[in-house]
């Protein structure tokens, strides 16, 4: 198994079960525990994890901002899986606005079949690789954001303001039964509520692992989305809180 191979299954058991053993994850892989040493301490610099004597904790800071080109290897199965049902939501002649989140980039790739879509974005990745398909892009402009691959700031707020759309498409961190929908960093949080007061009906796309959570920033109160669509059943408590929002579920 190659070193990239093994640091994503890494990453897929921290994210799974909070915390890894040196020793376990040598035998697993078959490989010297300097090994594993060393990769932890790579995904440590990545802001993935906290090394910890004999292991690792998985990083769990609240104001969390993961670097994109690390949050779009973290669970990708359960990102497609959110995409495909997603797409069922969209129709023909949509226009749409859609955030950087790694989430949002893998719901992109699903829109191959629409016709005549209409995407605005501040996603760098977005603008970059779809710029030869078919769907009609908008870039939001504004500062670049390097860590996230995104553009912010008020050349971006006053292109969103500018416009209209039929849905928004966007990712989150956290979500509290008590505190709402919650991200990691205010510029792109700030952004993300003009993208909400400027669509007729909002899609938020959360695997299980943002439920029972906090993040740095509140983004939006729950009975501001109007579908929320998840890799799993959320908890009666949950099914309970959202159906009384008037939330539509899609597990």
């Amino acid at each position: 198994m190659l070193a990239p191979e093994r640091r994503q299954k890494i990453i897929d058991l921290i994210h799974q079960d909070k915390r890894v053993l040196v020793s376990d994850l040598s035998k697993m892989f078959d490989v010297t525990e300097e090994t594993i040493r060393r990769d932890l301490e790579k995904l440590e610099k990545e802001g993935i994890l906290s090394r910890t004597y004999g292991g690792a904790v998985l990083n769990r800071h609240t104001n969390e901002d993961l670097p994109y080109t690390t949050r779009n290897t973290i669970n990708m199965d359960m990102k497609r899986e959110i995409a495909l049902k997603a797409m069922d939501l969209i129709n023909d002649g949509d226009t749409l606005m859609v955030d950087p989140s790694s989430t949002s980039f893998e719901f992109m790739k699903t829109l191959n079949n629409k016709n005549n879509l209409t995407v605005i974005t501040n996603s760098i990745n977005i603008l970059h690789e779809f710029a030869s398909s078919a769907l009609n892009i908008i870039s939001t402009g504004g500062s670049l954001r390097s860590r996230s691959l995104s553009l912010v700031g008020p050349t971006a707020h006053d292109t969103v303001q500018k416009y209209n759309v039929d849905t928004a498409v966007i990712g989150c961190k956290g979500l509290s039964l008590d505190k709402g929908i919650s991200d990691s960093n205010e510029p792109e949080c700030e952004l993300k509520k003009y993208m909400l007061s400027h669509a007729d009906r909002i899609i938020l796309l959360a695997d299980h692992t943002k439920f029972d959570k906090t993040a740095f920033v509140k983004l939006a109160d729950l009975d501001q989305i109007d579908y929320l669509i998840t890799d799993r059943k959320p908890s009666a408590e949950w099914l309970e809180l959202l159906g009384r929002k008037n939330i539509e579920v899609v597990y």
